[in-house]
């Protein structure tokens, strides 16, 4: 492998894709296909067709203040006859894209949830007007119902009472994870030299965080065993056994193998916090739980211990939006862990919190969260954009009333068929792990060697080849990219494609062209061993059922 690729060695994945990008993209004789995205290529359009809808009605609201006004001038709207108006629009622009959504939405709101319809309105139009600061600033009144409606649903099986979750509408996931590992630190609950648990493998950043001089954590890796489906087994789990252990991060499903948790796991975690670790903080990410088949958190497994993290980013395709929220169960492992500090570290922060309230030693740890979001000082600043929570809150309504979850089984189903078409071009069987939400794909080199030309050539393959700069070479001559495993803390050689990003033809062709560069690998094999008989090769797998190739 050349040795310019040597410095590139120890960058983080996302660093290494736009240097993989610039050597696929440099070529004239390959289109580049870049699987190390994972921003979604697919987006849900009625929410969004609703959500400008919507925003022309307000601006109507907002013109009938300042009628008087010269051209140009609106007010703040009016709650009062709001619904009467709101009707009158639904009815002159019935035919509009996203307007029977809205008169749907509305519905849905006053008759499903029973909220107050003109409450419910008044907020959105002046919440997408942007007229006004995001009040209360952790979430608007109303979209912290209907998104806490929809979170119960898609991670708990709605088998939670809701009112027992509190709501922090925030700018994404990774947002939502940099604010309470700060929040954390600030308030006593980690300290320098104090253990956190991370889930391996694992999004990358989640893995270089805790290790930042801001909180000077040491690692434990609660490593998914491959053979076991990417499953943690017991031995890894009972790591969290030791009380030094105070935080268990964990993405679930995982990134990137992309397995939720099965039963089982989410049993013995429950176990060990319950009768060893009632004291255990978990931080769990699950922004690809609504991929999977009957997807249960570890927020309605152990809900007073965990926090739950959720982004709206990749489900309904809104990266750009930058749509997340922290969900806290309002008896939970980290207010036990305030009312128990030292007085002196009470003392402390009763200052750091005094312009907040009198009561500080009250002050929940997610409105600290909030707080400290701002610098404290600016906590009544603090908050999502009201715009954004407003898309947030279309969103939610948009799944909570796809009653057949249509949108979700196309999705999966898209998902799905991608990673056929790429491991049968490839030539071998695709991944059956159990739980799979399709979302990435872990190649396997040993594996796929092994299916391809027997064990022997896997053998020499990963003793031959430094499978860490080896995709140089694939963008290089290939034009595909994609990312190291060892970068998400794979421990075997291994290249994660992102499956939401490119069209089935796409993958069918990266499927081929890793073949062929395969292929070229098993012939300088044969040529290396010489008269050595080489060993007889695996027929490719068979087309699976329902994978035939579509059209570009």
């Amino acid at each position: 492998m050349p040795a310019e690729y040597e410095k590139f060695r120890n960058l983080s994945p996302f660093e290494l894709k736009d240097l993989l990008i610039q050597l696929a993209s440099g070529r004239a004789q390959h289109t580049m296909l870049d699987a190390g995205r994972g921003n979604p290529n697919f987006l849900a359009t009625t929410p969004r067709q609703g959500f400008f809808q919507l925003g022309l009605f307000a601006t109507a609201e907002s013109e009938l203040s300042f009628s008087y006004m010269a051209e140009g001038v609106g007010g703040l709207p009016r709650r009062d006859g709001i619904e009467e108006r709101f009707n009158a629009f639904v009815a002159a622009h019935k035919d509009e894209p996203g307007v029977a959504f809205l008169r749907r939405a509305l519905s849905y709101v006053r008759d499903q949830l029973g909220l107050s319809a003109d409450g419910f309105l008044q907020e959105v139009v002046a919440g997408i007007l942007g007229c006004d600061y995001p009040t209360p600033p952790r979430m608007l009144k109303y979209a912290e119902k209907i998104v806490r409606h929809y979170l119960i649903r898609e991670m708990a099986g709605g088998a939670m009472p809701e009112a027992t979750t509190d709501l922090f509408a925030l700018e994404g996931g990774t947002a939502a994870i940099s604010y309470i590992f700060a929040s954390l630190r600030e308030n006593g609950l980690i300290k320098p030299g104090d253990k956190a648990a991370i889930g391996m493998p694992v999004f990358t950043p989640y893995v270089e965080i805790p290790e930042l001089r801001d909180y000077q954590l040491q690692e434990v890796a609660i490593n998914a065993a491959p053979e076991c489906g990417w499953q943690y087994p017991d031995s890894e789990l009972d790591k969290l056994l030791d009380p030094a252990v105070k935080v268990f991060l964990v993405v679930n499903p995982s990134n990137p193998p992309s397995v939720k948790i099965n039963d089982a796991g989410l049993a013995r975690i429950a176990e060990i916090v319950k009768t060893k670790r009632p004291d255990l903080i978990i931080v769990t990410d699950d922004v690809y739980g609504t991929f999977a088949d009957n997807f249960r958190s570890l927020y309605s497994i152990c809900p007073h211990n965990t926090v739950l993290v959720y982004s709206f980013s990749k489900y309904f395709g809104s990266t750009g939006w930058r749509l997340g929220v922290v969900a806290t169960h309002v008896q939970n492992v980290l207010d036990r862990a305030l009312a128990a500090l030292p007085e002196d570290e009470k003392q402390a922060l009763d200052k750091r919190y005094a312009s907040l309230t009198p009561d500080v030693r009250g002050l929940k740890f997610i409105d600290r969260l909030v707080a400290d979001s701002r610098s404290v000082a600016l906590n009544h600043t603090a908050g999502l954009s009201t715009p954004q929570q407003v898309q947030m809150t279309l969103f939610s309504l948009f799944a909570l009333m796809d009653g057949r979850d249509a949108y979700k089984a196309a999705l999966k189903n898209l998902l799905h068929r991608r990673e056929l078409a790429l491991y049968r071009d490839l030539g071998v069987s695709a991944p059956d792990d159990a739980g799979s939400t399709h979302y990435y794909t872990l190649i396997d080199m040993a594996k796929v060697a092994t299916q391809l030309y027997g064990t022997r050539f896997a053998r020499w393959l990963i003793t031959r080849v430094d499978y860490e700069t080896i995709l140089f070479r694939i963008a290089e001559e290939t034009g595909v990219v994609l990312l190291p495993g060892i970068g998400f803390a794979v421990r075997r050689p291994s290249a994660r494609a992102s499956l939401a990003n490119l069209n089935e033809y796409q993958y069918a062709s990266i499927g081929t062209a890793l073949r062929r560069m395969a292929d070229e690998y098993y012939a300088r094999y044969k040529q290396e061993k010489g008269a050595e008989a080489p060993e007889a090769s695996v027929a490719p797998s068979p087309k699976p059922k329902g994978a035939e190739r579509s059209s570009p």
